[in-house]
């Protein structure tokens, strides 16, 4: 299926849930998964970081891409590529929001909500701010749900990949942020 359909099909889908907002409080049902890693130290690095966000750097992991890499300005809406056992499967996701402060320390970061074109149901966020030390934190804290039988039936395997997911976006974070990349 061509990318650019893909995305102009999702343009008129809703949410595969509701409302937005869900990772505030978790629904039953609902898996909740968070990784919390340092990746640097002090503002520079927090500029890093929040530029990385911005370009969708924590993509960077090979097997999975968001299509377009243009913006993360709220109702934007991304296809999610993601490859696994083999095969590639095209995710519907939208931006639903920004988080973010400069006091007590700096924070930034958006989260994405999944499409009804969506292999699973619910919400993402993506975070970096500096901790009360002065380190640099990446944060991913996603909950989810099977959305068909299909993932239903596949549901370890998913939870898996989501793990994968969160180590690999974590790794590519630090490389983008260390000035490496």
């Amino acid at each position: 299926m061509d990318i650019e359909r893909f995305l102009d099909r999702s343009h008129r889908l809703p949410l595969s849930y509701g409302p937005a907002g869900i990772l505030e409080q978790r629904p039953k049902g609902g898996a909740l998964g968070e990784q919390v890693v340092t990746i640097g130290r002090g503002d520079a690095d927090f500029e890093r970081a929040r530029r990385a966000l911005v370009g969708w750097k924590h993509f960077d992991i090979g097997w999975a891409d968001v299509f377009p890499q243009t913006s993360i300005a709220v109702g934007t809406d991304v296809a999610v590529l993601v490859r696994h056992l083999g095969f590639w499967s095209l995710n519907g996701v939208r931006v639903l929001y920004h988080v973010g402060r400069t006091e007590p320390q700096a924070a930034f970061g958006f989260a994405y909500g999944t499409l009804t074109n969506h292999a699973l149901s619910g919400e993402e966020l993506f975070e970096v701010f500096i901790d009360d030390s002065g380190e640099v934190r990446y944060r991913i804290r996603a909950v989810s749900w099977p959305q068909n039988a299909v993932t239903s039936i596949g549901q370890p395997f998913t939870r898996l990949l989501q793990a994968r997911f969160r180590r690999h976006s974590a790794a590519a974070m630090k490389c983008a942020t260390s000035g490496d990349a």
